[in-house]
């Protein structure tokens, strides 16, 4: 399958390539890949950009539905209906090796299993751009990045002042509705924005048909102004405070459907911003993320206190960018990581854990010709209690004369550090025996080739990727004198993933066009395929939740006899995927079906000041899961009107 589809892509960027004329792009501005703004004709990184504008017309009320239509190899799973667990997994890597920062400030969270980030809390309405890098990041954004880091950038203030307002409702008794206040001046930039949204929801398992609702109220104040000097003073401030019910039991004669969960979750970052001169920037920063979770009582238990976790970071950092001219530059900084956890879970009495991380890194860009376009970067940490790691990146892009042809490739190595749950919150009779853990470590290569059709319309990104990681960290059972327990290990087993990535657009005219993406990946959980004591009954060797292939087609169609109607179809298939059975029965390796999916989204502008529009989620009411045993929406409608600026 892999060489049959490398050879058709092949074959049909050829058939083009003789005939084309060429023209220059328009630049797009990145600034994820190393911390600063670039041409993303020079970056050898792949990375994917989702602007206001591709936000503003997918109508979606979360943004992990977006990202899952949006991009390549990002898939996304959730367990049931708005609000819900969900995560992204990039190149087919659990989502503990992909990090995500909103606003600058690292959002994973502290007292989860393995320190990652669900995405289910965050609502779309302002948010202004998603930049997605994939591969090894690690020396530049340090643990976990192994399969790539999201970095999403709230809404800022535009010249004047501005009040948006949004307000839609739909199926499951959904209400959702927002406001923002901002604007900006030669001084000042500043935004406010709130928004509350409510469902009655969906049955989250599909073995009962009980209602689990979700309340979320989520705040955004951004403000920055210019100081005399050249200094600049930057703040952000993001608040979620949400309840959620769920259900976790397959047998329903047993069930109790009360299982509910209060969040709450907050991040906030100061920075201030100093240019020496026209080459120098310098920027210090503090930073602080706070995620907790409250979860009812387990009935029948006898525990009278409710289960709750905290987890709290704080990030001190400078970062220095001197500019030697125009295409010459380094980047580097330090910063120091403060990470605690506090839990009080089955009554054991609260118990308080941390641990901090100092880190340096440099990432070095230089142009060696009017083409060649290449950065060397390194990373290295010394984590309090695991010790010390480092990480590498070289990254390669070259731009043809014709601007319109591109060949990026990147190396690199990646860390993980254990999680203060894999470290301290184990499943071990006796602390005496807990194992050292250390971290895990990575390796990842990829080479793309990017081509623009400029006449046709047509424009193509493909890669090809591959990575692995060594010194898994997963659960193992052991025998000591209390017993059998379960302690956090480093598996002698390698994971792999490897594949394709197609990404195409295709403008047929100004009223209709196209956007094709195509992931092809194939990974190999070597952690359980090489362990002889592991249950061996496996489907297949991929990893969980990782189909083979996925397919977007996003169309976009604007009427041509009112300029104001347009439409937006997204389609999706999934091939079948891997997944574990449910914890509430008996161990068994079991199959997630494919799906094919589609979503129809209605836009008609107002008076040039409102957009009305209607969304039909899963119009053909395709009966699917992403997560084993847990439901995903069936048909349901959206409509809504918010104001344009």
């Amino acid at each position: 399958m892999l060489k049959k589809t490398i050879t058709s892509l092949i074959f049909l960027i050829f058939i083009f390539k003789s005939s084309l004329l060429f023209s220059e792009d328009i630049p797009i501005i990145v600034i994820a890949p190393s911390k600063k703004p670039q041409s993303a004709s020079t970056v050898g990184t792949s990375v994917v950009v989702l602007d206001e504008e591709f936000l503003k017309n997918s109508n979606e009320y979360f943004l992990g539905d977006v990202l899952s239509g949006g991009t390549t190899s990002a898939n996304f799973f959730q367990n049931g209906g708005h609000g819900s667990t969900s995560a992204i997994q990039l190149r087919g890597l659990p989502k503990r090796y992909s990090t995500v920062y909103i606003d600058g400030v690292k959002m994973s969270d502290p007292s989860s299993v393995s320190g990652d980030f669900d995405f289910n809390h965050i609502l779309t309405s302002q948010i202004s751009r998603v930049e997605i890098l994939k591969g090894n990041q690690s020396s530049v954004y340090g643990s976990g990045a192994i399969g790539g880091t999201i970095n999403i950038t709230t809404k800022k203030g535009k010249p004047g002042t501005q009040k948006n307002t949004m307000i839609n409702t739909g199926s499951y008794g959904t209400v959702n509705y927002s406001a923002s206040y901002s604007g900006s001046d030669e001084i000042n930039n500043f935004y406010i924005g709130f928004e509350k949204f409510q469902t009655k929801g969906m049955s989250a398992m599909t073995h009962n048909d009980e209602k689990d609702g979700y309340k979320n109220n989520s705040l955004v104040a951004n403000y920055s102004r210019e100081l005399a000097n050249n200094f600049k003073i930057k703040s952000n401030l993001r608040f979620s405070d949400t309840n959620k019910q769920y259900d976790k039991e397959v047998d329903t004669s047993t069930a109790t459907h009360s299982e509910e969960e209060d969040s709450l979750q907050s991040s906030a970052n100061l920075s201030l911003e100093y240019n020496l001169n026209e080459k120098f920037n310098n920027e210090v920063s503090l930073a602080q993320t706070y995620i907790k979770r409250i979860y009812n009582a387990a009935p029948g238990s006898g525990n009278t206190v409710k289960d709750n976790y905290y987890g709290e970071r704080y990030n001190y950092g400078y970062k220095g960018n001197y500019n030697f001219d125009l295409d010459n530059s380094i980047i580097f900084g330090i910063e120091r990581e403060d990470d605690q956890i506090g839990y009080n879970a089955n009554m054991t009495g609260k118990k308080v854990e941390s641990f901090y991380t100092t880190s340096k890194y440099f990432d070095y860009q230089k142009r060696f010709s009017e083409n060649i376009f290449a950065t060397f970067g390194s990373r290295f940490d010394d984590n309090s209690v695991a010790g010390n790691e480092e990480a590498h990146r070289v990254t390669f892009a070259y731009l043809f004369d014709n601007k319109s042809t591109k060949i990026k490739s990147s190396y690199g190595t990646g860390f993980r550090f254990p999680s203060l749950y894999e470290m301290y919150y184990v499943y071990a009779a006796n602390s005496n025996s807990l194992p050292f853990v250390k971290a895990e470590n990575s390796k990842s290569f990829d080479i793309g080739f990017e081509k623009n059709f400029v006449d046709y319309g047509l424009s193509l990104d493909l890669t090809y990727f591959n990575i692995e990681y060594e010194n898994v960290l997963e659960g193992w059972k052991n025998n000591n004198s209390s017993g059998a327990s379960y302690t956090t290990q480093n598996a002698d087993g390698i994971v792999k993933s490897q594949g394709l990535e197609l990404m195409s657009g295709l403008k047929v005219s100004n009223n209709l066009n196209f956007n094709l993406n195509y992931t092809y990946t194939s990974s190999y959980d070597g952690a359980e395929q090489d362990d002889p004591n592991k249950n061996q009954n496996y489907t297949n060797a991929q990893m969980v939740r990782v189909p083979r292939n996925i397919i977007n087609l996003r169309t976009n169609f604007q009427s041509p006899s009112d300029e104001n109607l347009s439409f937006v179809l997204n389609s999706k298939w999934s091939d079948m995927a891997r997944d574990y059975g449910n914890g509430n029965r008996t161990y068994q390796d079991e199959r997630i079906d494919d799906y094919f999916v589609n979503d129809l989204s209605i836009n008609y502008k107002l008076w040039d000041s409102y957009n009305l529009f209607f969304n039909i989620t899963n119009i053909f009411d395709e009966k699917y899961e992403t997560v084993r045993d847990y439901s995903q929406l069936d048909r349901s409608f959206n409509i809504g009107l918010k104001s344009i600026y």
